[in-house]
This record gives C-alpha cells, structure tokens and sequence, in this order.
C-alpha cells in the first residue's frame, strides 16, 4: 500500500489541535472548574496522545497526518525534553536533598525512615508527621540526622546546624485553627546560610466541578509572599506542594523559585505515579536532576534532588 497524502485529514487536524493546547495552555480557560490547572497537571503525559496519532498515521499510512504529528512532538520536546537529558557528575557546591510526604497511616516509619537514610541526603523533609510516628522518627534519623525541627506536621532534618526556626503561616482563612504545614529553618552549610522551607500545601479533588485547588492556590499564595521576604538570599523549598510546576495554581512559588531540570520523577500516587507533586525547588541556586526513591509505606514515593548552590 502506498502512503497517500489525502487521507489522515481528521488525524492531522486533532494533531495540529493537541499541539496548539499543549503549546498555549496557559489560555485554557480555568474559571470554570480550574480546567486549566488540571490539564497542567498532567501535561506531560499528552506524550501518550502523540504516540497514538503516530502509529494511526503509519497504520493509514497517511503522509499528511504524518508531517502533522511533528507539531506536537516538536512542543512537547520543547517543553520537557530536557527532563531527559542524563544527571550529569556532582558538582562541588552541592547539596542531596530528600523530600517524602511519609504518610499519616504508615505501618512502618521505621522502615521508612531507613530508606530515607539510605538515599544520603543532606537535608530531609517530611510532611504527615503524626503521633505516635513522630517519636519513631526522631529517634530512627538522630544518628544521621543530629539537628531538626518539627513544627505541626512538616518537619526538617539535617546533617548540619539549624537556627531561626519558626512556623510560616500557609493556612488559608477557611481552615479550622490549628492547622500547622509550614515551617522554616537556616541551615549553616558549608557553602553559607540556606533558609530551607518545608510544606505541605492543602490537598486537591477531581470532581464533578472540576479540580477543587481553592485552598491550595490560596496557601501557595501565602507560601510565595513568605519566601518572597526571606531575608536570606540562598532558599531550598522542600514539600508535597499537590500540584505539578506546570500547574499555574503553583504560580507564586514556581515564578520566584528554579525547578528541576533533569527528571521526571512522578512520585504520587505511589502504586501508580501520575505526576509529580513531591517538589525541590531554590532561589540562588539550581535544582538539578531529580528522582524517585523506593517505595515506603506512604502512598507517596520519595524523591532526592541535586541542588548546586550559586
């Protein structure tokens, strides 16, 4: 059969169509059931869709459908092609950094906290910190880990000297007194004083309505104005942020703060990762490759960065 440039019309249509939306989807509308936050969320994976039209063009052998596929391909690579590029070597101003949201059922912190050792980091932040898993915790990453600070249910741990703690207020006015997710500390490195901020942002629901990100946009709001005050110049923020830094409800903290460009590591849900909400993300410095990390108890997979400070 030869290849025929008349058929494959309505397949080079719906090609030139997902290229325009992923291309331009900050213009999908979002007042209406943040649809544009929830496309965001999952962007990357509009990939499944460009190797769909790829292989119905080559099975109608359609030429036209077939040039037509390049549009997506060439946007999507443009968006996060670079994600796949290899980590590179270690640089000599770097800091490992581990972020896990380990999960207020967690059968087994200890085991958790184990595997946490293992990745030998040089910060780790953890959200869902509950009793009676907390002590366990403490106690578990005491040896590695001699300074840390816990407030409300985000905590920091590190191989080096804290000071200034104190808790960032994140809650969003529609949410009970004595709810507690944020806090920040400086860390005295080697490489000079880092204030690092762990978070834990309200979570998301799809629904009928759409995505419901109110409190969460909300909290991300008062996350990016606290950091946008920091006083220290260098900044790590580690958190569950439940939203991918595509996602325009992330806005404040991703328009102030570096991402990772190097990795995709899609850390929730853990038995089926679908995106990453797990984020690293600096100021005066550059967050490098980042990766998921074996699965603990939490429904959340833990992800280590790279972080080279400027």
């Amino acid at each position: 059969m030869r290849w025929n440039g008349a058929r494959g019309r309505v397949l080079a249509a719906f090609a030139v169509v997902l290229a325009g939306v992923m291309a331009f989807h900050r213009g999908v509308p979002h007042a209406v059931g943040r649809v544009g936050s929830l496309l965001e969320s999952f962007l990357p994976w509009m990939g499944v869709l460009i190797v769909a039209l790829l292989i119905c063009a080559l099975v109608r052998r359609s030429a036209v459908a077939l040039v037509a596929v390049l549009l997506p391909v060439g946007v999507w690579v443009h968006l996060f092609g670079g994600l796949l590029l290899p980590a590179g070597d270690a640089e000599a101003r770097e800091l490992v950094v581990v972020q896990h949201n380990v999960s207020d059922e967690n059968r087994d912190p200890a085991a958790t906290a184990r595997a946490l050792i293992a990745a030998g980091g040089d910060l780790v932040a953890l959200e869902e910190l509950v009793d009676p898993q907390l002590s366990v915790y403490e106690n578990a990453l005491a040896a590695a880990y001699p300074h840390h600070v816990v407030r409300g249910t985000v905590g920091l741990w590190s191989t080096y000297p804290l000071s200034g703690e104190r808790v960032v207020d994140i809650k969003p006015p529609s949410i009970a007194e004595g709810w507690s997710r944020g806090v920040r500390a400086v860390v005295d490195s080697p490489y000079g004083d880092i204030a690092a901020y762990v978070a834990h942002l309200p979570s998301v629901r799809v629904g009928p309505g759409g995505l419901a990100s109110g409190r969460r946009d909300e909290s991300a709001e008062l996350l990016g104005r606290a950091i946008a005050a920091e006083s220290v110049d260098t900044v790590i923020l580690l958190g569950d942020l439940n939203g991918t830094v595509e996602d325009r409800g992330l806005d404040p903290l991703t328009s102030r703060l570096n991402v990772a460009e190097r990795g995709f590591a899609f850390s929730f849900p853990a038995a089926l990762p679908l995106a990453r909400i797990d984020q690293v993300m600096a100021r005066s410095a550059t967050v490098g490759h980042i990766r998921t990390l074996p699965a603990t108890g939490s429904d959340h997979l833990p992800v280590a960065a790279r972080v080279v400070l400027g």
